[in-house]
């Protein structure tokens, strides 16, 4: 066990607020020490990072064979995708007070609040800390106390393809704020019209989407704001409006 080189208060108030307690106090202030703060990149929490990644993925994978036995592996990718995504390990750290315990630079985070990646690295970092004091099992029981309720409602919403519900729960849960759906543009008669439509959150506006209604230009404009989020391929083309014939 290292011996211990932090601030007491700060790791006992992060204990109670996480639900666990560590043998090896060390493990969770490296966790909670950004770059900015640390001597050197090796006392920093960017290799519990790492591990924590790994772990978390793991688990998760773990929780979805289980759950869900009548899924492809398609599926399960679609779920997990966005249960271990970067938007909602942030929203886990906001859950958990993370925020208020991160020891980073004066700079960082004033103002506007803490980067999202800055977030979810904090997270993950929690992760691998909690595996490292605790083996296994222990990290085991803390992922899945905190992910289980994510996954009953991101498999909801994916099995329903309801990407609207999906954006909003994760951005509820993360900033406290519910996404904005904004008319664009309507082309076409009115007997066969079409929308386009795009979600707007936190003053962020992201790629639009057409529909043939107002609803599922929304739930198309949701799912590209979801993919953009998470740094992936858009998965409706948004950069041409549909044929219409009067």
């Amino acid at each position: 066990m290292s011996e211990f080189a932090g601030d007491e208060d700060v790791v006992k108030a992060c204990e109670t607020a996480i639900g666990y307690q560590f043998n090896d106090k060390q493990l969770l202030w490296q966790c909670l020490t950004h770059t900015s703060v640390a001597r050197t990149r090796l006392e920093s929490n960017e290799r519990l990072e790492f591990l924590g990644d790994a772990i978390l993925g793991a688990v998760v994978c773990g929780m979805l064979y289980r759950n869900f036995p009548d899924e492809t592996e398609g599926e399960l990718t679609r779920i997990k995708s966005v249960v271990v995504s970067r938007y909602t390990c942030a929203a886990l750290s906001e859950q958990l007070g993370l925020d208020q315990f991160l020891q980073r630079g004066k700079g960082l985070g004033a103002g506007g609040g803490i980067p999202l990646s800055m977030l979810a690295a904090v997270f993950e970092s929690l992760v691998a800390a909690v595996y490292l004091d605790g083996d296994w099992p222990a990290s085991l029981e803390f992922v899945e106390r905190l992910l289980d309720p994510h996954i009953t409602v991101v498999a909801e919403a994916t099995h329903g393809k309801n990407f609207k519900s999906t954006l909003q729960h994760l951005a509820q849960k993360n900033a406290g704020q519910t996404p904005a759906y904004l008319l664009l543009e309507e082309r076409g008669p009115d007997h066969s019209k079409y929308f386009k439509v795009a979600a707007v959150l936190g003053g962020q506006t992201f790629t639009a989407a057409w529909g043939t209604n107002k609803k599922e230009a929304e739930q198309r404009a949701a799912a590209n704001a979801l993919a953009e989020l998470e740094g992936r391929e858009l998965p409706h083309d948004t950069q041409r409006a549909p044929t219409t014939t009067e």
